[in-house]
């Protein structure tokens, strides 16, 4: 692990420490409070890095979920404790084009999640160059399916499933927790037809959402501004994703747009979004626009949004005075 990595996540294990331990024994369901708030970003009061990094052992690893790609594959780690256990389906960023179930990013988050009590399925997807939009989200659906489809033997709960990511791994767990029962982004061909691919939790870290908007949204950003790419310069990211540049793919853009499924009509799950308001790679007003989508269909309380000031992406991130707070959420909905 990369030393800005590991002082990262040194850090988070700190914060976690201070909690006492995120998951509860309870099965108390109830929603997470929702708001739209500003923390401070200063690291003055931020945990130190001395506490020894907590290790976790997978139970099972290279786990097929479905068998059209070597890609499709997960790594299950279970917590002390007894079955059944909550679990956190862990997916990977890197812009689509790149990362791993177990980047230092995973590694690092995997020990802290299965430490407060939760099993953890880290997933691999395909990737942009197999495969164009929406073979990602079809692909994570499949490994949720597959998850619930043996939570039974796996000793899982299949009504506590929460999906947690970042950046791009962000942008396909909100697709997961706003487009359960789209039968555009369930490929039966996965297999385990049948069986719902709905979370009932997400934790979305900086995660994309209108990669349409997105480059314009950074440039309206005075932070952003000096380093914005040009209207003539699409987000090469986002552009391999979808095939071509995204103002040229709107129509499929918008079916990876995780606000486009939200409905009153539809199971939102509870998000917990952060993302800072110094993000130069992914714009936080994505974020603002889906926890607004959120609450306008569902009503107060399915969105918990936390801006950052000062705060950037990836190991630019303040994840010290975040994480604690992404613990709380995921205890008081899938806990």
């Amino acid at each position: 692990m990369g030393h800005r990595a590991l002082t990262t996540w040194l850090v988070i294990v700190a914060a976690v420490a201070l909690l006492g331990g995120a998951c509860s024994d309870n099965d108390d369901d109830g929603e997470a409070r929702s708001s739209a708030t500003t923390t401070d970003a200063s690291m003055a009061d931020a945990p130190t890095t001395s506490t020894t990094l907590p290790t976790a052992t997978p139970a099972a690893t290279d786990v097929e979920y479905a068998t059209t790609s070597d890609a499709q594959r997960l790594d299950l780690y279970l917590p002390k404790g007894s079955p059944p256990y909550p679990l956190v389906i862990l997916v990977h960023g890197g812009g689509w084009f790149t990362g791993d179930k177990a980047n230092e990013w995973m590694l690092g988050a995997i020990p802290v999640l299965a430490d407060a009590g939760y099993a953890v399925a880290a997933i691999n997807y395909r990737l942009v160059e197999e495969a164009t939009f929406p073979a990602q989200i079809l692909d994570a659906k499949a490994a949720v399916r597959w998850l619930r489809a043996h939570a039974a033997e796996l000793g899982l709960d299949p009504n506590r499933f929460a999906a947690v990511g970042e950046s791009a791994g962000a942008h396909l767990a909100a697709l997961l927790g706003t487009s359960a029962g789209e039968a555009a982004l369930d490929d039966p061909a996965l297999g385990n037809t049948g069986v719902s691919s709905a979370v009932q939790a997400v934790v979305d870290f900086y995660g994309p959402v209108d990669l349409v908007a997105a480059d314009a949204q950074l440039r309206e950003n005075p932070a952003c501004a000096a380093s914005a790419r040009p209207p003539e310069q699409p987000d090469p990211a986002s552009s391999d994703l979808l095939g071509g540049p995204p103002a040229e793919m709107a129509e499929l853009a918008a079916t990876a747009n995780p606000i486009t499924y939200v409905s009153s009509a539809r199971e939102i799950a509870p998000f917990f979004i952060a993302h800072g308001d110094a993000d130069c790679v992914v714009p936080y007003q994505g974020s603002v626009a889906l926890h607004e989508a959120i609450e306008a269909a569902v009503g107060p309380g399915r969105s918990q949004l936390t801006i950052v000031p000062g705060s950037g992406h990836y190991d630019q991130f303040d994840y010290a005075s975040q994480v604690p707070a992404a613990l709380a959420f995921l205890d008081a909905t899938i806990g």
